[in-house]
């Protein structure tokens, strides 16, 4: 079973990998270089999107177990067929912005710019992926119970 966990910064997708991969399941977060990378796009704006090929791989690849992927990119929604769910985190925008201001493990979020950007994404970025979504999860639950939730997902 392969699940692409996404949402929007501080739903907790990194939290929620870390609590997966101790209970021993495969686990890969996408926000780093070796799985995407900063696009050009025609109109000079940039896009921090999946390397296709790595991600394709990573997926033809799979065989036993449950492998949970997790990320927000634009082109994510191309290996939606690979994927066996589609798993949105979500949170109330205070929710959110409280635990960018709280985490220690990712600068994202600190800048005014970044804070304007999440808010703007969690406006037009999460109905999209609601719509696409095979499953959304409360994320303000405890996260004991949204990796039980996430693990449920991969039981026959």
């Amino acid at each position: 079973m392969k699940v692409l966990i996404t949402g929007m910064s501080g739903t907790g997708k990194s939290t929620a990998l870390h609590h997966l991969c101790q209970r021993g399941h495969r686990t890969v977060d996408t926000d780093t270089d070796a799985w995407s990378h900063w696009m050009t796009l025609p109109d000079s704006s940039t896009d921090w999107r999946w390397r296709e090929q790595a991600i394709t791989d990573l997926l033809t690849s799979h065989g036993e177990g449950s492998l949970f992927v997790a990320g927000c990119k634009t082109n994510q929604g191309r290996f939606y067929p690979q994927f066996d769910h589609i798993a949105l985190l979500s949170a109330p925008a205070e929710v959110l912005l409280a635990r960018i201001a709280a985490r220690t493990s990712n600068p994202y979020g600190k800048q005014p710019e970044e804070l304007a950007a999440i808010l703007h994404h969690l406006a037009t970025v999460e109905p999209l992926l609601r719509a696409t979504a095979t499953v959304e999860i409360d994320a303000t639950a405890p996260i004991e119970h949204v990796v039980q939730q996430l693990e449920e997902l991969t039981e026959p």
